[in-house]
């Protein structure tokens, strides 16, 4: 299995970025996948997770400004970040739930992770 992040960088405050996961090695279309993101010195927070029947859920600190979708033709997951600010800054991580299960939210438990990459918001 591999989950490759890209689309990090830094941005304005009040600036957009896109992030991209291309994942191998599983069948794509029956994950549950999702976006996590820890900032220095803070514990790991989940941002979005987008499930196999495309039921989506997000964290209250990232909704109405981030979009998490997929695309099980090109086996990709990605990130529509806009509107960022200095507390959106952190490594965010690719996660994969690769059990098949219709149960995908931010509570659950997922197996494969990606390196990372890394989003830095200034003003």
């Amino acid at each position: 299995v591999r989950l490759l992040e890209s689309g990090g960088g830094s941005v304005q405050t009040g600036g957009s970025l896109k992030l991209t996961c291309a994942a191998s090695g599983y069948t794509f279309s029956s994950a549950c996948m999702g976006w996590f993101r820890q900032a220095p010195g803070k514990e790991r927070e989940g941002v979005a997770t987008i499930g196999r029947d495309g039921a989506i859920v997000y964290a209250h600190s990232v909704k109405d400004r981030f979009t998490i979708s997929r695309d099980n033709a090109q086996n990709t997951l990605t990130l529509q970040m806009r509107a960022l600010s200095a507390e959106d800054s952190a490594m965010y991580y690719c996660a994969a739930r690769t059990d098949g299960s219709f149960q995908c939210h931010l509570g659950r438990s997922f197996n494969e992770w990606g390196q990372g990459t890394r989003v830095t918001v200034s003003s």
